[in-house]
This record gives structure tokens, sequence and C-alpha cells, in this order.
């Protein structure tokens, strides 16, 4: 079934053009008529004529139901997220090796270097730690400086001091310190109380520093005794440069054992991993090959149902609805008017049951839509509305220029189907227009508006269950990719429903 760009589809009966409804609003069928109901239906979106201020839009569908929906498995992707995750897991471990390498190099340094002021005190200062140097005496500290720096590693050790218990220094390798009284810092004291011996990395930042170049210094304080008991506090500084080197040691020996047995790990995954891809990718082909058939099998079964609907009882009840009829006109000329009045009136349910039976087919299987193409469904679905205060008027575009996909078309039918029986259920007395077109080389737009009761939409979309399920069942079939659906509408001021089609859905097949 063909119709122009703009066609009214009057509600009919087997018995001819339906009354008028209960609004007394007759059924426009005049070509004159038309440009005034066109008029009336402007966008409710939009300003009319009659200086109603525009209703704003509600979105409908949820543009995310399609971005939620689980992706197909792709043996690509999950290998490029597995190889992703794994370097991400590499570059991890990487940094905490690193942080772990300069902590273990660092322990190790001030471990050594505490080794190595016991030594010294043991076998160099304590030897050599007389009254006179206890005292003071320069002498005896030039002497004990000649004979402790043949001990030492001028590479490694960067500063030597000798503190007496009241801070003041006995010797230093640097002169200018010798004979300065400075106070104990707590690990000086630490080490002095213990007694014992404190190594850890110094930051340089105290007055008696101010000599020594760097920024970090491992710093050592170890007790000594003279032979009379006299106690002294030596102190020895080693450079941080061999930390440094064994941090990158054991960095670069962490960091080969972790990246060959992460790239060992890939190499055993990565078959499993495909293996397994294989297998999802064969089960969802299965499953997608099994809703098909259960999709098909429904559709045939619609169809073959519909079919025997149409061809049997139909019929049959049409062939009846001419028989009473015919009966009632015989009745009515034999002067029998009660009996012509009960046959008219058996008439009158036959043809309302033929009514509902027709609708029944447009559900179960609109055969024009696949066949004959949406604009045809559209006035198929239109001329099966049954409400007499509504008309339904179609403006479309032809099939050719709109030239929908079949995803397409069996959207634009659902919401469509939706959206006028939403309007003859709950709009009247109302006229309702439906308005199909193409408006770009991608996309197209349905449009259902009539100017009947109107409703809360917020209402409505939060409390779908309260008698309005079809307005959560048109959200759910709105939301896929390329589709948005949205309303206009308040009480008393009509309803305007506006389907957008874009991306693959809007393309032309």
């Amino acid at each position: 079934m063909a119709t122009d760009p703009t066609t009214e589809i009057p509600l009919t009966s087997p018995a001819g053009p339906a009354p008028a409804g209960a609004s007394g609003r007759p059924h426009p069928t005049e070509e004159e008529d038309r440009p005034s109901l066109l008029d009336r239906l402007a966008p409710v979106g939009e300003a009319r004529d009659t200086g109603d201020a525009p209703l704003p839009w509600t979105l409908v569908s949820d543009p995310t139901a399609a971005e939620d929906r689980i992706p197909p498995v792709r043996p690509r992707r999950v290998i490029t997220q597995l190889v992703g995750g794994i370097v991400a897991a590499m570059l991890v471990v990487l940094v905490l090796g690193a942080v772990a390498a300069s902590t273990l190099a660092e322990r190790e340094a001030v471990n050594d270097a505490a080794s190595m002021a016991s030594v010294l005190a043991e076998a160099v200062v304590q030897p050599n730690l007389t009254d006179a140097l206890m005292n003071g005496d320069r002498a005896a500290a030039d002497a004990f400086g000649a004979t402790l720096e043949r001990s030492l590693d001028p590479d490694t050790v960067v500063r030597v001091k000798l503190w007496r218990p009241d801070g003041y220094v006995l010797y230093a390798d640097e002169p200018q310190l010798i004979g300065r009284t400075f106070s104990f810092d707590d690990d000086q004291r630490e080490a002095l109380d213990g007694p014992q011996t404190v190594a850890e990395v110094s930051s340089l930042d105290s007055s008696e520093n101010a000599f020594e170049s760097g920024d970090k210094l491992v710093e050592v304080y170890r007790p000594v005794w003279t032979k009379d008991g006299r106690t002294a506090l030596f102190e020895i500084y080693v450079s941080y440069q061999p930390v440094s080197a064994r941090t990158s040691q054991l960095w670069r020996g962490f960091a080969g054992v972790t990246a060959s047995s992460l790239i060992l790990f890939v190499l055993i995954v990565i078959p499993l991993v495909l293996a397994l891809t294989r297998r999802l990718r064969d089960a969802e082909s299965q499953r997608v090959a099994l809703l098909q058939r259960a999709v098909d099998a429904s559709s045939d079964e619609r169809r073959r149902i519909a079919a025997t609907l149409h061809d049997g009882p139909v019929q049959e009840l049409a062939a009846t609805s001419f028989t009473v009829a015919g009966a009632s006109a015989t009745a009515s000329t034999r002067g029998d008017a009660v009996l012509a009045r009960d046959l008219d009136a058996a008439a009158s349910a036959v043809r309302a049951s033929i009514r509902s039976l027709r609708t029944l087919l447009v559900d179960l299987h609109p055969p024009s839509l696949s066949r004959s193409g949406v604009v045809a469904a559209l006035a198929d679905l239109a001329q099966s509305v049954r409400a007499d205060d509504v008309v339904v008027r179609l403006d479309t575009d032809s099939d050719d220029v709109l030239a929908l996909t079949p995803d397409a078309l069996r959207l634009v039918h659902r919401v469509a189907q939706e959206c006028v029986r939403n309007a003859a259920k709950h709009a009247g007395p109302a006229d309702v227009l439906v308005s199909l077109h193409r408006t770009g080389p991608g996309s197209v737009v349905l449009e259902v508006i009539d100017d009947g009761r109107g409703f809360d939409a917020e209402e409505v979309l939060a409390h779908p269950e309260a008698g309005h399920l079809g307005t959560q069942l048109l959200a759910e079939a709105a939301s896929v990719p390329g589709s948005r659906l949205r309303v206009a509408t308040a009480p008393g001021q009509g309803t305007h429903w506006r389907l957008d089609l874009d991306g693959p859905m809007g393309e032309r097949a």
C-alpha cells in the first residue's frame, strides 16, 4: 500500500467509516481540511501560533545501555589487553624493584661502613688513643692523624673525626675543626650512652659538616676507650657513590630476572589464551545461532498463526457478518423490527470481533513491513487503531527515499506502533500525525505528534510500573547504537515523540 507524502488514515470498519467520537469531532476527509490539521499538529517542542511556550525534551532512551553491552570476544583484543597488562605489571615491578634495590644497597652500605668503623676503631684508633691526645695536645693530634691516614682509603673515607664526650674535636682530617666544640646530636649521644655503633645516611645539614661536600654521606659513630677507661667518640664519613653503584647492580639483576620471568609467562599464557578465546568465539557463535533460530522459529510461528487467523476465523466472521446483515435487512422488510434490531446488534458485534482480530494480526506479523515497506506498514498500523475520537494521518517520504535497513525498519515500526496506540488509548479525543522523513544521507527522523491530553513525562519515566509499561518498553527498544528517543509533553498540551536514527541505523540499506 503506497501513500502520498501527506496521507490521512481515517478509522474504518468493514461496514464503512467509523462515526465521530464523543467529542463530536468529525474525521476530516477533504483535501482542503489538511492544512489546518497540520497547523494544529505543529511540533510540541517548538513555539506554536497560539503563543504556548515550547516544552522541553525529555530523553527516553538510555544512550549508555548500548555501551554497557558486553562486546564480542576477539583474540586480538584479548592478546592486546594481556600484553598491556603485563607491560603495566612489568613497569610497576621495575619501579618497585628500583626502590627495593636502592633501599637494599643503602642498607648494605651502612652495614659495611659500620663494619669498617669498628675495624678501624679496634685496630688503629684505640691502640693510639693517648692521654695527651685526650687532653687536646695538638702534637699528639698530628701524630694520631699521621698514623690513621696510613690505614684509610681516601677514595672511600671522606672525613674522620675524634670527639671528647663534651663535644670537643680532638682530631679531624679537616684542620679547621680541631679544637672546636659542637653540641652532640641524638645519634652521637646514642652512640656514647649505649655504648654502640650508630650508622646512617647523613644529609650534611649540621654545623659540624660545613666542610663536607656532596648531598649524602654514610655517617658512622663508634665509641672508643683509652687504656685507663676514658671514652671518646670516633666518627667517619664514607662516600655514597658505592651505594649508587650497588643499587644499579642490584636493579639490573632484579630487572633481568623479572623481565625474563614475565616474558616466559607471556609465552606460556598466550597459547592458552588463544585456545580459550577460540572456544569462547565458538560458544558465542553457537549462542548467536541458537538465538537466531529461536527468533526465526518465533517469527515463523507468528506468521503461521496470523495466516491461520486470516484464512480461517477472520473470513468466517466476515461471511457471518454479511449473512447476519442480510438477515437483518430481510427481517426489516417483513416488518419484524425487534428481530432486525437484534440482528443489527449481532452484526456490529461480529464486525467488532473482526477489527480485534485484524489488530491482532498486525501485532503478530505486520506483513507489509517486509513485503511492501515501512510506509505501507505504518498505513496498516493507522488503520488498525480502534478509537472513534482519534484520527491518524501519515506524512512520510517514499520507501525509495527512506531506504531503511531491516533493523531500522523494525525499530521505526515498533516505536510508531507503541506511540500511536498510546495516543489512541490515552490521548483522545485527538488528532495524531505520524511523520517519517530522511533528513540526511545518514539520518532519519520519526515523529508521532498528537494534540490530546498529554502527560507528566518525568513521573511516567520514573514510575513505569504505574500503568505505563509501554513507555519502558519503548525506552528499551530505542536504547541501541545510533538511536535516540525523546518526548516533549505536559498535561493538557499534547505529546510529541521524536526518534532520531543516525550512524548505522540511519544509513541507507
